[in-house]
C-alpha cells in the first residue's frame, strides 16, 4: 500500500513539473493591429489553425462577432462535435479605446475578461489572434489563424505563422482545424 501512495505522489509531482516547464514563463506582449476597425472585423470567421485549446475539440469551428445595442460584442463560437453542432455565446469588450485591437472576452458571468488580441488582420481574408493569461508560476497561451473562408492557401498560413514566431510566440504545437465536410452554415 505504501508503495502505491509513493508512486501516485511521484506521478503527480512529475506531472506538475512537466506542466510547469511546458507553460512556465510570462506571456509575450506582441504588437496588435494598428488602427484596428472593429466594425470591419465583425462577422463570421473560420478557424484555420490553433494552438491546442482544451475548450475546442470539434471540427468546422467558426466564430461570429456582432455588435450589441449596449456596445458590447456578441461572440458566438460553434463547432461540430460527434456529429452535432455545439455552441457557446460570450461577450467581448474593447478594454481600452486607445488600443481597440486589445479586446477582452468572457463566456460566463463569473469569468473575468481574458485578453483577446487581434495581432493582424486584413478584415477580408485573415486574422491572427493571441490570448495569454499569466498565473503567477505559469501561463495559458492560445493563438489562432482565422479566415473569412474555410480555407487559406498554405503559403498564406505559413506567412501568418511567421508573424507569430517573429513575436516570440511558440507555435510548434499549432495544428490545423478540420474544415472539410462542413456545411456552409452549421
Amino acid at each position: 500500500r505504501k508503495k502505491t501512495i509513493t508512486m501516485k505522489t511521484l506521478f503527480v509531482v512529475l506531472l506538475s513539473v512537466v506542466l510547469l516547464i511546458s507553460f512556465s514563463g510570462c506571456c509575450q506582449m506582441p504588437p496588435v493591429q494598428q488602427n484596428f476597425d472593429l466594425n470591419r472585423y465583425l462577422g463570421k470567421w473560420y478557424e484555420i489553425e490553433k494552438l491546442p485549446a482544451y475548450f475546442e475539440k470539434g471540427n468546422c469551428i467558426q466564430a461570429n462577432y456582432s455588435l450589441r445595442d449596449d456596445g458590447t460584442i456578441k461572440v458566438l463560437n460553434e463547432e461540430m462535435l460527434d456529429g452535432e453542432m455545439q455552441s457557446i455565446e460570450g461577450t467581448a469588450i474593447v478594454k481600452d479605446s486607445e488600443q481597440p485591437a486589445k479586446l477582452g472576452v468572457s463566456f460566463f458571468f463569473w469569468q473575468p475578461y481574458i485578453p483577446y488580441w487581434v495581432l493582424s488582420t486584413d478584415y477580408d481574408s485573415f486574422a491572427l489572434v493571441y490570448t495569454c493569461v499569466d498565473m503567477t508560476f505559469f501561463h495559458a497561451e492560445y493563438a489562432w489563424i482565422f479566415s473569412r473562408s474555410r480555407t487559406l492557401p498554405n503559403s498564406t498560413v505559413e506567412s501568418l505563422k511567421e508573424q507569430f514566431t517573429s513575436n516570440g510566440i511558440d507555435i510548434s504545437k499549432m495544428s490545423a482545424t478540420v474544415q472539410t465536410g462542413c456545411t456552409n452554415e452549421i
